[in-house]
Parts: C-alpha cells; structure tokens; sequence
C-alpha cells in the first residue's frame, strides 16, 4: 500500500512539475463610434464612445510531458467567428510554427451587446451592422494576438485548482414557461431554473495567483439597447474589478500581471434584469408571449436590479466579483495533470444521430434524428425581455402568417422537408436557402473537448439554454468520469442557440432561433460523447469540413470616414468646455474638447481620454489615474457637422471615493483625417481642477 502511495505521489508531482502556464491582456477595443452594435440586432444601435474597453484575456496551458498545449482566450465581444479565429491562428503560426493550430486553440466571446459587430462573415449577423466592418475585424484579430503572444511568453511552472460558490439575485430565466417543458424527473434534479454556480480555476505560480477563469451563467444585457458606448457589460465589469484587487487598485486597466477574466457559459435563457419583464408605460408584468403590454407602442421588457443600466451593471458585476474572491479565499481543490483536446468540423444538417433521453441519461439506440438546413422562426423577432423586437411579432407563436411568409419567399423560399424539419417551428427565415449575396449562417460549426488536468472543458458555438448545457455536462462528465465539467459558451463560431427538444416545442426565442432544428442538442450530445471519449482515449478525430471561406464576397455599408476639420479659430485638442475649479467624491468632473473622428485610430492601449494628477508642480510631472476604460469615465463623440467634419468629445469622470485630494486634469488624445489626405495625431488638456 506504501509503494502504490508513494508511485501515486510521485505521478502527481510529475504532472504538477509538467504543467506550465502562460497569462496574458489585450486590449481588442473595436471602433467607438458610427459603428453598430452586436447583440440586440438594433440598426439605431451605433456607437458614441466608450464606458468600458474591450480587452481579451488568454490562458496558454502546456504540458512538457506530452507536449500538448492548449490557448484558451475569453474575449469582450458577443461571440467569436471562424474568420477571426483562422486569422489569430495564420498570424501564430508565423510566429510560433505548428505549436497552435485549429486543433487547440478556443476563442470564447462574453457575449456583452455593447460592442462593435461587422465581423463574423455570415451575412444575417452583419446585416444590422451594414455588413462587413474591417475595422472591427482587425481590432479583434489584433487584440487577441497580442493576450496570446504575452501569455505564451509568460508560460511558467504553475498548478491549477478548482472552486465554486453559489450566486443568488444576480440572474433569471427569461423563458421560464420554455424550462418547464423539460421532464419533471428531470427538473426535480436541480433547485432553480438557472444555474447559481460559479464555477472557478484559477493557476498559482510560487503560491501566487497567476490567472483566474469564472464561469457564471447569465447574459452580458445589463447594458440595454438605448446605450451608445463601448461596454464589456457586467462580467467585463467584474474582471476589471477582479483584477484591480488581485493587482492593487492603483493598476491601470489591461496592465496588470494577474489576468482574471469572467468567461460565457450556458447563458442561452439566463438574464440578468432580475425585476423581471414589464410594460413599458403601465409597468404591468407581461412576457411576451401570453402576457401582453396593450399600450400603442408599448414594449416588454426586463430591467432591474439598479435604477438604471449602469447600476444594474455595476449591482451584478460586484455580486459576480464578491464571489470570485471569496472562492479565491478559500481552499482550491488541486486538478493539476495531463492536457488533452480534440477539434473536429461538423456540418450540422449532415448529421444522424441518436435521441437523448435525459430521465434516464441514455442514448436511444433504436431510433434517429436529424439535423435541419439552417432557418429561424417567428419568434426569432420578437426579440427578447431582454431586448423587445419589432413589428407585432410574439413569443411562442407556432403558426405562421401568409404575409410574413411571402416576404419569406421572397428572399429564400424553404422546402417542404425544411418545413417538416423544423416543425413546429414556422420559418420566418430560411436562411439555410440563402445564397445572395453569401451564406447567411454558418451550417459547418466547431466543437472541441479539452482535458485540462482534472477538469473538462466543453467548449461550444452557441448559447445553450441552462437545461440544454445541464445535459451537455452531464453527458461530457459520465462518459469521462471526471468531477469537474466547465461549458465554455459562443466559441469559435456563433451558430446561434440550442436549446432541448422540449423547449423547442415552446418555440419562444431561445427556440425559434435553435438554427439546426429540434434535435440540434441531441447531435451535439452525440458529438461531444464522441470527442470526450476520443480525448481519453488519447485518439485522433477527422477535422471535419472546413467552414466556407467568403472573404472574397463582404460587402459593407458603412461609409467611410471623409474628413475631419476643426471649427473657425480652434485647433484640434482645444478645450472648449472647462471643469469647475474645485470638486469633491461623487462629484462628475467634465470638459469638451474640439475632436477628430476616433475611427481614424483604434488606439489599442493608447486612451482616447485620461485623468492626471499632478506630481510635481516644479518638474510639471503628472501622472495617470483613470482612463477610458475604467468605470468612473465616460469618453462620449460626438459629430457636430457631417459636412463640415467638425466634432467633439466630452470627456466625463466621476470622482471616486477615496481620490486623494491635489491638483488634476482631464487629457485628450486623438487623431484627425486631413481633408486633402493624411491622418494625424493631436492631443489637448484641460484647465487643472482642484479635488478636496
């Protein structure tokens, strides 16, 4: 017994010494103005500014005893794209050779809907951005590089461990009547309608903490549809005060050693506006679907917990960072061990596979199930509680409209067995037929399994509903044994959501946009079966079909940027608005500044605005306090004259408590686009104030 202890002991201390870890933060800040935002697919959603940057942060894991290595990066975004993702790799392997490839490497989006879109090359996700944004697309390449090429430069012996902690108040399900379609058997396993748990690793080098990965599941939407500014939402929030702690609160943001990055999970039906949903104007519950607001104009929509958005963001943004810390305070248990991790294609309306029963956790062997041509339903818009739709389309509807269905046809007409497929599910969109002027959704998705010590990580294209991912995770955890499974949510490539059999039946939103059909679950079931078993079997999988490249066919709508000019007798930087001499905590200091279009440069870690407190007033020595990426500013554009060219940025801050008193200044950074060509930089200052 000695001896198989000692041999146990000595194989665990081998697999901790072979475990290296890397760490790394970018920013990946797309365009901050006249850009669209992805998420609430809302044309009158384009940015002015920003509130909070987008960063991306990246894990790279390499075990020297096989030599395997896996690269997972949480991004600010709403989802990843295959695009993006081949450009990450092509631009690696310049680098680094064969070391990361399609085979290893997870790019995960938060999901928040305050970023710039115009990136994910399938034509219905760009089309309320105007199409194809280059902008966005290079920002986002160049970002997650660069958290990648740190992080890899950083790898170093390290140790990993696993804690959890329940969350209460900071999330709903906004199809509650969607969850109770599942089997009772079924429901009667879990206490609520969403996951409570936070789920954290975190990597320790030299018994300190070097990065930190949460999963918690609920939708980035604290920030609604009417905001204007650049924002990661709450889990971006809740990194960003992660990391201050772990960093000391004097870190500037994305400059920290620590990474701590709150990543998407099972989020599909998850909200966080936990009033729940109401009438816009008589404030009466409603949902959408029975429930109705009978106002003219009147939306349903779910708010809360705050006053307004930005306290509700900061309110579920401190829940998810108090429970993080108190994990961290606590004692890990120890998952350091071998890597592992299989990638595999798969063209989803190609697939036939076996039904899940999830009472009692089996495969039907007997019978199959197909996969559909993509299409979504009629529930599709009628958006969300979270962010109403148009028109008068409900929640729920199972039948379809002869008007909506010639406007259908129109664009691209189904089959008899694309409706068939997708019963009862109405297609108000076959997207699946649509060829003009590209593919509208992706029909080829990625799914990889990796095995990251004692954990498995499921890392998914799409937004599982809480039930659907309570089922992928018990499917990945019986087939490996392992304790410990981790959904990683919207990854690679976005195919929309997935949600049960029986939830499809509902057809609320999460359902009439399940693209693959009713039994989408059910293939992915079988397929990341297949792949756990093939990562512990330590076996090959074929890579699949390669998604369609469309590089060649974007279009975009966007106009470009013609020129900027500065108005009669100002220069570009001029302060045109000055602060009040004198402010106190709380107070919102603020100045305007004659201003230059911030599309003219992304300013990846260089500010558009920055707060600076004066040092020393015989050397003129100032130093940065805040900038454009913390909570307390606010940098907002804004475009005076499109014929003219003539702009302004109004640059707020709101004084934290705590700020010690002394001389400050607000700094503005830009640059301009000379209207005979050429773009240049300027910069400008404010007046100083005093903060006693």
């Amino acid at each position: 017994m000695s001896r198989l202890l000692a041999a146990w002991c000595a194989l665990a201390c081998a697999c901790a010494d072979a475990l290296r870890v890397g760490v790394g933060i970018a920013d990946v800040t797309g365009p901050p103005a006249e850009i669209g935002f992805m998420g609430y697919a809302n044309f009158e959603q384009t940015g002015h500014g920003i509130h909070l940057r987008q960063f991306a942060r990246a894990f790279v894991l390499e075990d020297e005893e096989s030599s395997t290595r896996i690269v997972f990066v949480s991004v600010d975004a709403a989802m990843m794209g295959n695009g993006v993702r081949k450009e990450v790799i092509k631009r690696l392997q310049k680098r680094y050779g064969e070391l990361y490839n399609e085979h290893n490497v997870i790019l995960s989006g938060t999901h928040t809907h305050s970023t710039p879109g115009g990136f994910l090359m399938d034509f219905l996700f760009d089309l309320p951005i105007l199409g194809f944004v280059k902008e966005t697309y290079a920002a986002y390449i160049a970002g997650i590089l660069r958290s990648i090429v740190v992080a890899h430069t950083n790898v170093q012996p390290a140790k990993m461990e696993y804690g959890e902690t329940e969350i209460l108040d900071a999330n709903i399900n906004r199809s509650p009547t969607s969850y109770l379609r599942n089997p009772p058997e079924e429901r009667a396993k879990y206490q609520y309608d969403v996951d409570k748990t936070l789920a954290q690793v975190r990597f320790l080098a030299g018994g300190e903490v070097l990065g930190v990965i949460n999963w918690f599941a609920v939708h980035p939407t604290s920030m609604n549809n009417t905001n204007r500014l650049i924002s990661s939402d709450n889990v971006g929030y809740a990194s960003l005060l992660c990391e201050k702690a772990l960093n000391g609160n004097t870190t500037l943001p994305g400059k920290g050693r620590v990474v701590c990055a709150f990543a998407s999970t099972n989020l599909g039906d998850v909200s966080p506006n936990t009033r729940g949903p109401r009438c816009e104007f008589s404030r009466a519950r409603c949902d959408q679907e029975r429930l109705l607001c009978t106002l003219p104009k009147e939306r349903c929509f779910a708010s809360g917990p705050g006053r307004d958005m930005f306290e509700s963001t900061r309110i579920i943004a401190t829940k998810m960072f108090d429970a993080a810390m108190k994990v961290l305070k606590q004692p890990g248990e120890d998952l350091t061990g071998p890597l592992g991790i299989v990638h595999q294609f798969v063209a989803m309306p190609n697939q036939t596979v076996s039904p899940y029963d999830p009472v009692t956790e089996t495969f039907n062997e007997t019978a199959k199930v197909s996969g559909c041509l993509p299409a979504m339903g009629y529930s599709f818009a009628a958006g969300t509680t979270d962010g109403p739709g148009a028109f008068d389309f409900t929640q729920g509807t199972t039948t379809s409209n002869p008007l909506w269905n010639a406007v259908r046809d129109f664009i691209a007409e189904p089959t008899k067995d694309d409706i068939e497929c997708h019963a009862p599910k109405p297609i108000l969109l076959a997207t699946g037929r649509a060829k003009f002027p590209y593919e509208w959704q992706p029909r080829v998705v990625s799914c990889t399994v990796a095995r990251i010590g004692g954990l498995f990580l499921a890392a998914v294209p799409g937004e599982f509903t809480t039930m659907s991912g309570r089922r992928l995770r018990s499917v990945v955890a019986k087939t490996s044994g392992a304790k410990r499974v981790v959904l990683a949510g919207l990854s690679n490539i976005y195919s929309d959501y997935i949600a049960t059999p029986e939830e499809y039946q509902a057809q609320r939103y999460e359902a009439a946009s399940t693209i693959f059909g009713p039994h989408t679950l059910d293939i992915y079931l079988n397929k990341y079966k297949e792949l756990t078993d093939a990562v512990l079997k330590g076996s090959a999988v074929s890579p699949g079909p390669q998604p369609p490249d469309f590089s060649e066919l974007l279009i975009t709508l966007v106009p470009p940027v013609l020129w900027d000019a500065a108005p009669w007798g100002k220069e570009f930087g001029d302060c045109v608005r000055q602060p009040q001499p004198q402010h106190g905590w709380g107070d919102v200091v603020s100045a305007a500044f004659v201003s230059g279009h911030p599309r003219n440069s992304i300013r990846h870690g260089r500010w558009y605005a920055t707060i600076e407190r004066l040092e020393s007033e015989q050397d003129d020595a100032w130093t940065i306090v805040a900038t454009d990426a913390d909570w307390e500013t606010k940098y907002i554009w804004i475009r005076n004259s499109k014929i003219m060219g003539t702009s302004t940025a109004e640059i707020e801050w709101e004084i934290p408590e705590g700020t010690p008193p002394g001389t400050y200044r607000i700094h503005h950074y830009g640059n301009y686009k000379y209207i005979l060509g050429g773009i240049y930089p300027y910069h400008g200052f404010s007046d100083s104030f005093e903060v006693t």
